[in-house]
Formats: C-alpha cells, structure tokens, sequence
C-alpha cells in the first residue's frame, strides 16, 4: 500500500515492450463496484475469493506486467502461482507510505488509526513478501522512473 505498484507497474510494463494489467483494477471491472465497496458490502472474505480468482486468470491469461494488491500474496495458492514468474516487492517505509496513502480515504484495511494500521500491515506482510519475491526495491524517495530503470538493470 503506497508503494507506487499503480504508478511502477504500467512504466515497467512500457520500458520492457509489454502490456500492464492491475489486478485491482480487473477486480473492480468485473464485480462493477470499487474495491472499497466490495470489502463494505461483502466483507473482506469475499473480496479475498475475488483477489485470488482474478490473480489466478491474470497469470493464466497474460505474459506482460502484472501489478498485485498488497494482501495478494497472503494466499498460500498465490504464491504458489507466482514461483515461476518474476516477483519484484516494492518496498516503502512507514513514513512514505502514510504520506502516499494519506487519510485512507477508500482503503477499508486503513479504517481507524491510519498510521497504526500501515504499521500493523506492513510488519504482517512483509516477510511474505521478502520470501516470495526475486527482487526487492526501496521505493522511498524516488521517482518512478529511478525505480523501473532499477527493476530493468536487475531482470534476467
């Protein structure tokens, strides 16, 4: 959350030749609602079904770049998925991400104490994410256009 994914993912996808698709956004079009919506009138239960559905035909179906929400790789089946693909974690700090993520305002995880909350997630997440990742970039402090040049000069 915060980490520049929506931002990164379609610069990457252009700078490699390839097409980019966010799995939020595939989520989004095909229930016909926001995300936020989804965890509001559905439960998070629900939208999780959803998020490892969508990760799974977008993997199937696409050989481009391919942007995860942050609770994506939670999913042990997900990750099982991701082990022959190339995964770069984005990493932000607690600081930058509250200053990206702001209020929370449409983040259903960030309700409450939005800096907490941050905190509480990213402690969570992130050894997964170190564990199923290839590669991992600090993002704090830098342009997108620094980040993707890094993710370049490191893939195979």
């Amino acid at each position: 959350m915060g980490a520049g994914k929506s931002t990164v993912g379609p610069l990457l996808a252009e700078a490699l030749g390839v097409t980019a698709r966010d799995v939020d956004v595939e989520i989004e079009a095909r229930e016909g609602r926001a995300i936020s919506d989804i965890f509001v009138d559905s439960g998070e239960e629900h939208f999780r079904a959803l998020e490892k559905a969508a990760v799974a035909a977008v993997l199937a179906e696409h050989d481009g770049v391919v942007s995860l929400g942050g609770g994506a790789v939670l999913d042990p089946d997900t990750r099982e998925l991701l082990v022959d693909h190339q995964v770069v974690f984005l990493r932000v700090g607690l600081s930058e991400a509250v200053k990206r993520v702001g209020l929370g305002t449409g983040r259903p995880l960030l309700l409450g104490n939005v800096r907490s909350r941050i905190k509480a997630l990213l402690d969570e997440r992130a050894p997964v994410y170190t564990a199923v990742a290839d590669l991992t970039v600090d993002t704090d402090q830098r342009s997108p256009e620094d980040i993707v040049a890094e993710i370049e000069k490191a893939l195979p």
